[in-house]
This record gives structure tokens, sequence and C-alpha cells, in this order.
């Protein structure tokens, strides 16, 4: 069990409308959430009554024994309401089939936030959900994928009336290239979807690993874009990378910002005393308008050693008080 203290720092949830989450959980200490069919029948009922309350849109989801992954698009700014409502709900009716009390997932559930913008980033994550089973060697080689029950996949080749209503597949099938979703194009999209199953069975994908250890999946402006909102909505109850990597944005901007107004170049930094009283100056502004270390204010103003970085901010602010 995972216990939340008063006062404890907890990552941040970056919501906006229309943002496209890749959600993943695990059962506390790796057991199983669901553990027969029944019971994965209720978690794929429970999610629909979620996105009927959230007005949510799934992309593709994946139900494995001991974790789900669920690719989740929110019109409204509601991930963690809607999450709360679903986790907790499900949670409730496990125990109660199995006469358990307590928790079932572990601890917060990650959620890498994922570009929309048409470019392929959504159709990577989505296949990366839908190829769980294969790197899970749940699958033969001679087994279809579709012969895996529990993800969305399967449904992708149904009709569209035969399909949750809140399963959407236009946006997956668009990046795939398919204009219509017909038997032609449900076709089109196994074929692309079985080579994807053939590789994957042959060799790891490096294109994976940011789905696995990021926070975002997208181009390099849409990190930004990002970042700006996480500077904007952050607070000192929240931690984390996405707050290091803003909180480093902005210390590179101010950097950038004082070597302009001292007409100044990165080489110029080098080319300075290691305890030059501009530089000074700069490591104190950092000091005080970011989180950033002494180390890594140090190396980016080129003081050498951290100490030395510290002991010039305290000599330059000792000799303004003294009026020199």
């Amino acid at each position: 069990m995972v216990v939340t203290l008063p006062g404890m720092p907890r990552k941040l949830r970056l919501e906006y409308e229309g943002a496209i989450y890749h959600v993943m959980n695990r059962g506390d200490r790796k057991e199983e959430i669901c553990r027969d069919d029944p019971d994965r029948e209720r978690f794929l009922e429970t999610l629909g009554e979620a996105c009927a309350k959230t007005g949510w849109q799934v992309h593709a989801y994946c139900l494995m024994g001991n974790h789900f992954h669920l690719v989740v698009e929110t019109p409204q700014a509601n991930l963690s309401a809607g999450m709360q409502w679903f986790l907790g709900t499900y949670t409730a009716r496990f125990n109660r089939r199995h006469k358990l009390f307590g928790h079932l997932f572990s601890g917060r559930y990650k959620a890498l936030i994922v570009v929309g913008s048409g470019n392929g980033y959504l159709k990577t994550v989505c296949d990366y959900v839908h190829l769980n089973p294969v790197r899970a060697k749940l699958l033969k080689a001679e087994d279809p994928l579709q012969a895996y029950a529990w993800s969305s996949y399967g449904e992708y080749l149904k009709r569209a009336s035969q399909r949750p209503q809140w399963l959407r597949v236009d946006r997956v099938l668009g990046e795939w290239g398919i204009q219509e979703d017909n038997a032609a194009g449900r076709r089109q999209f196994q074929a692309g979807m079985e080579e994807r199953q053939r590789q994957e069975m042959s060799q790891e994908n490096p294109e994976w690993k940011p789905i696995r250890r990021g926070w975002y999946w997208g181009p390099k402006d849409f990190r930004e874009e990002l970042l700006e909102r996480i500077g904007d909505k952050k607070g000192a109850q929240h931690h984390g990378e996405e707050l290091r990597e803003s909180d480093e944005q902005k210390a590179r901007r101010l950097i950038a910002d004082m070597l302009g107004k001292l007409g100044w170049t990165e080489k110029d930094l080098g080319r300075r005393p290691k305890g030059d009283g501009e530089k000074a100056k700069m490591a104190a502004r950092l000091r005080t308008e970011t989180t950033m270390t002494w180390q890594w204010i140090a190396e980016q103003l080129a003081m050498g050693h951290w100490r030395t970085a510290a002991n010039a901010v305290r000599a330059a602010g000792a000799n303004r008080r003294r009026g020199l």
C-alpha cells in the first residue's frame, strides 16, 4: 500500500481540454487486477461508465493480468476526477465480488501525454498498447493478434455498430493512412498490424523506450508547449521529471536573457574568470528565481566548482551591503 502523508509532494497531473494520455497502472504488489473473464468484463463495463460520465474517448486499451494500458482523450480537463471514479469503482466491485477489502492498484497511475497532431504519435502509442500481449509472450508465432480477447485491437476489426460507443478508431486509422472505416480499411489496418506483430516477435523496438520511460510523446515543439503549461500550473506540492525540465527551461531562458543584456555570448562565459562579478550576479539570479542546483549553475556559467559559484555570490552580496 502506498501511503500519502500530509504535506508529502506528489507528481503533477497536467490536464487540459483535448489532452490525450497513455495511462497505465499495476496491481498492488504486482497482484492480479482481474482474476477471470467476469472481472475483465466488469473492468470494461466500468470503463464504459466512466466514459459516459466524463465524455472520455478511448483510442486503445489492453487489459493484462496485473496491469492495464489505456489511451484516452479528454475533451474536458478531467483525467484525475475520472480516474478516481473509475479505479475506485472498479476496486469496490472487485472487492465485493471476491469478498476482499483494501487497495487493488499500486499507487498513482502513470499518465504519458501524447500529441494528437496526426503525425503518427497517437498511432505509435496505440500500436504499443495493442502489441502488449506479443511482448508478454501470451501469443504464439502462429496466433493472430486478435486471438487476445482483452484489448481494443479486435474491436478495431469489427463494424462500427458492433463496437463500444466510447471507443474511437478514426484518428488511429487516419494515422495509418486509412481514409474510411469500412471493410477494406479494416483489412488494411489488420495487415499493417500483423506486420508489426511479426517485427515485435523478432526484435525489441527501440521506439518503445520513450513511451515506457518518458512523460510525454510527441515532437520538440509539443514538449515546449507542455513545459509552458506546467510552468503556469506548478506549485510547491508538485515534483517530478516534468517540473525539473520546466525549471531547467526557465533557467536557460534567464541565462540567454542575461547574456543578451550584457552583449555576451556563451563563449564569453568561458573566457571570463570563474569568480567574475557579472557571472556572480547571474548565478545569484538563477539561485533566487529557479530551483537549479549550485552544481548546475556553476557548470552553465563556467564557474568551476560549485563552491566557487556559491562563494562568488556571497562575496558579491557582501560587497553590495558594504556599498562597494
